[in-house]
């Protein structure tokens, strides 16, 4: 039984796939509270299947881009449980995630990009074929100097609709199709690290000078 979940967003989503499919999903209600609804949402979605945790045979974990906080707590909690429960984790970018799922969902059908929000008036971006393959990014870019003709998968093209006119589902990442990504090796499979695109805001002072 693989759990699977993603933190790079606002809101959390987590999902339970057995093998075959998909078999439970929850995502949280409220934004910004990765910290307080991820260990329930897990303990929900098992409880929707009658599961403990011990029945988990791998994790799959959505490693951004994101911002730190929210990536920080899906990635501890991922590593934390499959050190207590000795499962393999697999990481998978979350861009990646949703341009599988619009293309298999029929969203799309040329070359597109996905954009989720990155704030400070800038989205995370990456292009993809028509099959769902990465051909770039992902990057960390102002709407302006994206701004495309091109479908546009995400959140981001629903925040820029005057760069980014041609919005195309799904908005936000689903942790089922997380889960499906990593069940079928879809996409690329990554150690679970997250994948920041900017440096961060605390940096060391330089050194000060001498007084003579």
């Amino acid at each position: 039984m693989l759990l699977a979940f993603d933190t790079a967003t606002p809101f959390v989503t987590v999902a339970l796939h057995d093998g075959e499919d998909v078999v439970a999903e929850r995502s949280s209600d409220l934004p910004m509270k990765h910290g307080e609804q991820l260990a329930p949402l897990i303990e929900a979605v098992l409880a929707d299947r009658g599961l403990v945790r011990q029945d988990l045979t791998a994790i799959a974990v959505g490693v951004g881009p994101g911002p730190f906080t929210g990536l920080r707590v899906g990635l501890v909690t991922a590593r934390t449980l499959a050190m207590v429960l000795e499962l393999p984790v697999y990481g998978v970018c979350t861009l990646d995630v949703l341009a599988i799922e619009a293309v298999d969902s029929g969203a799309v059908g040329e070359d597109f990009l996905v954009a989720t929000d990155a704030r400070r008036k800038e989205v995370y971006l990456a292009s993809y074929d028509a099959d769902g393959g990465r051909l770039s990014g992902p990057e960390v870019l102002r709407p302006a100097d994206a701004a495309t003709g091109r479908p546009v998968v995400g959140e981001g093209a629903l925040l820029y609709p005057e760069a980014f006119p041609r919005p195309v589902g799904p908005a936000r990442p689903s942790a089922g199709w997380l889960a499906r990504v990593v069940a079928e090796e879809r996409a690329e499979l990554l150690d679970p690290d997250p994948l920041y695109l900017r440096r961060p805001d605390a940096v060391v002072n330089a050194a000060p000078k001498r007084v003579l």
